[in-house]
């Protein structure tokens, strides 16, 4: 038979394990529970956004593929992907630069450009500018910079 404290233990165990996957700093159970919530609202949203951003890119299928972008916002920076099913020579260079128009700063990125092109980069803002950067603002940027590059791969 279980004890109490048993039962106690494993539900502390379990909050606290929830506790870290959800990234709260809460003490008590019902903030614990409150922060998981605000968690899951969060990833539902994330979930939808994707979801437009696929269904956008399936829509527009009339005109030439261009890779999808997606901007996440981070504590500390911004998480940002672009991916095309197809290789992208040069995208990078232009991307790379809209980032440095931005006064972005890269600080890791992952980037495959054989059959396919994707791009998964971690960018801060750069201390010395002082203004905030959105992330709409940066995916503006992007879909600009991938836009951009299209159309003189389009025009050669």
């Amino acid at each position: 038979m279980v004890s109490r404290e048993q039962k106690r233990a494993v539900l502390h165990e379990k909050l606290q394990l929830l506790r870290s996957v959800t990234n709260s700093n809460a003490l008590n159970k019902t903030s614990i529970i409150v922060d998981a919530s605000k968690y899951i609202t969060e990833l539902k949203q994330k979930v939808e956004r994707l979801n437009q951003d696929i269904e956008s890119a399936e829509t527009s299928s009339q005109q030439p593929q261009l890779p999808v972008v997606t901007v996440e916002t981070l504590e500390k920076g911004f998480l940002i992907n672009v991916f095309s099913d197809k290789s992208c020579p040069g995208l990078l260079v232009s991307i790379l630069e809209a980032f440095e128009d931005l006064g972005l700063n890269v600080l890791e990125a992952r980037v495959s450009c054989t059959d396919s092109f994707c791009l998964q980069a971690f960018g801060g803002e750069n201390e010395e500018e002082g203004d905030m950067i959105d992330s709409q603002v940066i995916k503006q940027a992007v879909v600009r910079a991938v836009q951009n590059w299209s159309e003189s791969n389009n025009d050669g």
